[in-house]
């Protein structure tokens, strides 16, 4: 990059990283937390994929859903936390401009997508309860697809809306990143300063994506618990009930971190909050969906046992 035109300062090449801390011992303690964490993700989340691939039980849409939502979890999990990993076993971490840029970029679509993905198995859930004889209709494999694109589309959008503003924005000067990964605030913080348009403009594209899904997901509900009040037997409420406990958990877990984060004040130890809520999206979150959605429903656990006789 060289000169910047304009003001005489040298372009920044790389950043370094921050982390979370600088007590050595408490780096220690950290760093077997977080790898014993990205284990369990890992292993969690591939074992999803493998079984929904390989069992003709879980050949359905919601199972179909589930298996995006774990390689979404695995993907975000995994550009963040080994990066963080490293970040405590050596003394700097540096990253490349383009390598942090990279690293939001992905984990920006993947957090994007799984909130339009979430909102997509919340219709699967209102189609499945609320219309089961048009359920293979509605959700047929063209349908499946479509929404699934649509979810991708839309993260991938969303994403590139704000790397695009830090591509636009002159880098010079200050080079630390107070966080453990390539955030959008902290980056743009340390940009040189040339327009509001990096704070209106992905603002606005993750309002509108958080707002869209969050009303499909708000609607769906709806319907889905107008039909369960309908239905007399108390067995059948609670079998359809059931199907939905275990997305309704993942939802209030997802955006509960997000709305968390988009309400703190931003003050100065706003930086602090921030980082604790981004150590929950970006990796309890992706650890925990796999438990959620194993420990409470009987097929996945069925299909596991027969995979194991196997």
């Amino acid at each position: 990059p060289g000169q910047m035109s304009g003001n005489n300062c040298t372009a920044v090449t790389e950043f370094i990283i921050l982390g979370l801390t600088d007590d050595p011992s408490l780096r220690i303690i950290l760093f077997v937390i977080f790898l014993g964490v990205y284990i369990v993700t890992v292993v969690g989340n591939l074992s999803i994929i493998i079984l929904i691939r390989k069992s003709s039980q879980l050949q359905t849409p919601m199972y179909l859903f589930l298996s995006h939502l774990a390689f979404l979890d695995l993907g975000f999990s995994s550009f963040v936390t080994p990066l963080m990993l490293m970040s405590y076993v050596r003394e700097i971490t540096l990253i490349s401009f383009g390598g942090c840029l990279t690293q939001f970029c992905f984990t920006s679509t993947f957090g994007s997508t799984e909130c339009c993905l979430l909102a997509v198995m919340a219709y699967d859930r209102y189609v499945a309860i609320c219309s089961p004889l048009l359920y293979s209709t509605n959700m047929s494999a063209r349908v499946c697809t479509l929404l699934l694109t649509t979810s991708y589309l839309s993260g991938f959008i969303n994403a590139w809306t704000f790397t695009g503003c830090l591509l636009n924005r002159s880098f010079c000067g200050p080079n630390k990143i107070s966080h453990f990964f390539c955030d959008y605030s902290p980056i743009l913080k340390l940009s040189y300063y040339q327009d509001d348009l990096a704070e209106v403009l992905p603002a606005a594209s993750a309002g509108l994506v958080l707002m869209i899904t969050a009303f499909v997901i708000i609607i769906s509900y709806v319907y889905i618990v107008f039909s369960v009040l309908k239905i007399s037997s108390s067995k059948g409420k609670s079998k359809a009930f059931s199907t939905c406990t275990s997305h309704l958990t993942a939802v209030t877990l997802y955006y509960g971190t997000i709305t968390f984060m988009y309400t703190i004040p931003k003050s100065t130890d706003s930086t602090d909050q921030n980082k604790i809520v981004s150590l929950f999206y970006s990796m309890m979150i992706p650890m925990l969906n796999p438990i959620i959605y194993s420990l409470r429903n009987n097929e996945v656990k069925g299909a596991l046992r027969k995979l194991m006789l196997r």
